[in-house]
């Protein structure tokens, strides 16, 4: 049986040296498979435990696994390391120092709250039969370091019985733990669609080939494909985010690049779409005298929870603190985790954890993550590790 009060006690003890690795990770933060620091100080926190390290398999990545009383299962813990190219606005005392980039989506968080639970639990090492493996990834905003990290081999000595991931969501309630069974988060596909037109000064436009008009009616073509080419009964969100073109005020340039997502839930609607996306651009270049080059890449698998894992995260969290402690989630987001390739290769689920109602939204200059919720963020990790153990004894 899981003792409670002593798991709140061994966190309260680790709390102000967790907070302080968070603020120090936050002051630095570091863009995809360039999270070197970062990893040492992950690595020199881990030293004192009683855990086997294992070499890199993506170079920024901390695997570590510590073994408890007895052989047994493993049920596996991540964390991602990376941080976003977003200016901080916050004006806090540990406000990022490096210009131009920030934990604005609150990995460094999500690390600390890891780091915690692994403190927590090699002081109960003698309390579990089995092992926990602990994972800071590098690389998962945009590149799916999770895909490679799973693809190199991380998961697979030994396998895990489940795995578990918690990201700080803003708009819930501080402390609070949301999730739901079945589908959580989208896939998400990268595209990149390069105009190939003619240029010419813009006092003759009519010696162009206007890149640039011709790749505004693309953008407009393809908002008709979720509407008129898929179901409405399937979700599909495409969002063109980025259109540069041109270099001077008066020059038509020779080319224009697009460049955006497409967000879905079901894989073989997502099959569908770059075929859809293609004859569009096809059919407006052809007409306008264009060519072009269209790349599609499939980044982000759907993250889908296995259900039984939610229920038991339910069981722990509302055991612990009360049925105000859980929130069901009512639909999947249309965001995306590369939490999904850990999924795909044992069953699990993902939560999220309330950061506060009226805190800045993820992605923000101004977010921080609430070292508020930090306690109960340790206390769930811990607490789901070690049930899931003891029911596989």
């Amino acid at each position: 049986m899981l003792d409670q009060s002593l798991l709140h006690e061994r966190i309260a003890e680790i709390l102000p040296e967790i907070i302080t690795i968070r603020h120090q990770l936050h002051r630095h933060p570091e863009l995809a498979h360039g999270e070197q620091a970062s990893a040492a100080l992950v690595r020199e926190t881990l030293a004192p435990l009683h855990l086997r390290m294992l070499p890199p398999f993506l170079e920024t990545d901390v695997v570590a696994l510590m073994d408890g009383r007895e052989a047994g299962s493993n049920v596996t813990l991540r964390a991602d390391l990376d941080a976003l190219p977003v200016p901080e606005k916050t004006g806090l005392a540990y406000a990022s120092q490096i210009e131009g980039l920030s934990h604005a989506c609150g990995h460094d968080g999500h690390v600390a709250m890891l780091l915690g639970a692994a403190m927590v639990l090699d002081g109960l090492r003698e309390n579990f039969h089995g092992s926990v493996r602990f994972v800071f990834q590098p690389g998962e905003e945009v590149v799916a370091g999770g895909r490679d990290l799973v693809a190199k081999g991380c998961l697979d000595d030994p396998s895990p019985k489940a795995v578990f991931a918690l990201h700080g969501w803003p708009g819930v309630d501080t402390g609070i733990i949301a999730s739901r069974p079945g589908e959580f988060m989208a896939a998400a596909d990268f595209f990149e669609i390069r105009v190939q037109g003619k240029g010419a000064h813009a006092s003759l436009p009519e010696l162009s080939v206007d890149p640039i008009l011709i790749a505004a009616r693309i953008v407009e073509a393809l908002q008709a494909i979720p509407s008129h080419r898929i179901s409405a009964l399937e979700p599909v969100v495409m969002s063109v985010c980025r259109f540069h073109s041109g270099y001077e005020a008066n020059v038509i340039p020779d080319s224009a690049v697009l460049e955006g997502t497409v967000r879905y839930l079901n894989m073989d609607t997502g099959r569908e779409v770059p075929e859809h996306m293609e004859t569009v651009v096809r059919g407006l270049c052809d007409a306008m005298g264009a060519s072009y080059d269209f790349n599609y890449t499939h980044r982000y698998h759907p993250t889908r929870n296995d259900p039984r894992m939610v229920a038991v995260a339910k069981d722990v969290v509302i055991s612990a603190f009360g049925s105000d402690g859980w929130k069901d989630m009512a639909k999947p987001s249309m965001g995306s985790e590369d939490f999904s390739y850990y999924l795909l290769k044992a069953p699990g689920a993902m939560f999220r954890l309330g950061m506060g109602k009226n805190r800045p939204p993820l992605h923000s200059s101004f977010f921080d993550f609430n070292d508020e919720a930090i306690p109960r963020g340790i206390y769930f990790l811990v607490a789901m590790a070690l049930r899931v153990l003891e029911e596989a004894k």
